[in-house]
């Protein structure tokens, strides 16, 4: 007789599935990315934006997932929340570096600079800051830093829609949002594809995360259980 799978083993499975298809993601962008056509202006220089764009999607979508359980902490007292907003701005501070890293990069081919205080530079950066901002507070904050940090968290949220129409309200050398829609046909399939792998990556790395932080809080509740086993024998 078959016995229906148990929700921890459905879930494990899951997890180990994403992790397979992640990897061979990663295995596929690199080919499509190498086969994409050439920007003209920039040549082979412009490949970075297929790594560049889907990190800076994830920075804002970290930063927006960890208001969202930082508002469940604040208003609800949600541990889960909490957790939740702990490690996706984990994750935001991460791809925030990548973001950080690959867009001077690209600058100084583009433009012949590391860095300009180009509107869109400055309020990612920005961005990127408050985030680590956030784990500053939470480690060093006392008794109150979770909430100091969920606040903080809630103004960088508000900073994410500043950054998206900021190269479109205020002229700049950074390209506006209609670059995407505007890419040859030859790179949509390449940039998609790379977005929706990066997305799955975020998704692992976001649910391994989750795993450890609901470890470490269960092996505080069973020091603390122990704790009182200890004291009501003596």
């Amino acid at each position: 007789m078959l016995f229906p799978m148990s929700s921890a083993r459905l879930s494990s499975a899951r997890f180990q599935a994403g992790i397979a298809a992640t990897l061979v993601g990663f295995l596929l962008v690199p080919l499509l990315v190498a086969n994409a056509p050439l920007e003209k202006t920039m040549g082979i220089v412009q490949k970075i934006f297929y790594f560049h764009v889907p990190c800076a999607w994830l920075l804002m979508l970290s930063t927006f997932v960890c208001a969202g359980g930082s508002l469940a902490y604040l208003f609800a007292g949600s541990e889960s929340g909490d957790r939740l907003a702990l490690c996706s701005a984990e994750l935001g501070v991460l791809f925030g570096l990548c973001v950080m890293v690959t867009g001077p990069l690209w600058a100084r081919a583009a433009w012949g600079v590391f860095w300009t205080w180009d509107v869109r530079l400055t309020s990612s950066l920005l961005l990127w800051l408050m985030l680590i901002a956030y784990g500053l507070a939470r480690r060093y904050g006392g008794t109150g830093g979770r909430r100091l940090a969920a606040a903080m968290a809630l103004f960088a949220a508000a900073d994410v829609p500043l950054v998206y129409v900021s190269v479109n309200l205020w002229r700049g050398l950074h390209p506006n949002t209609k670059t995407v829609s505007s890419l040859a046909p030859g790179m949509r399939l390449p940039f998609f594809v790379s977005l929706v792998i990066f997305s799955a990556l975020w998704g692992v790395l976001l649910a391994l995360r989750m795993r450890v932080e609901r470890g470490q809080a269960r092996l505080v509740e069973l020091a603390i259980e122990i704790e009182d086993a200890e004291g009501k024998s003596s």
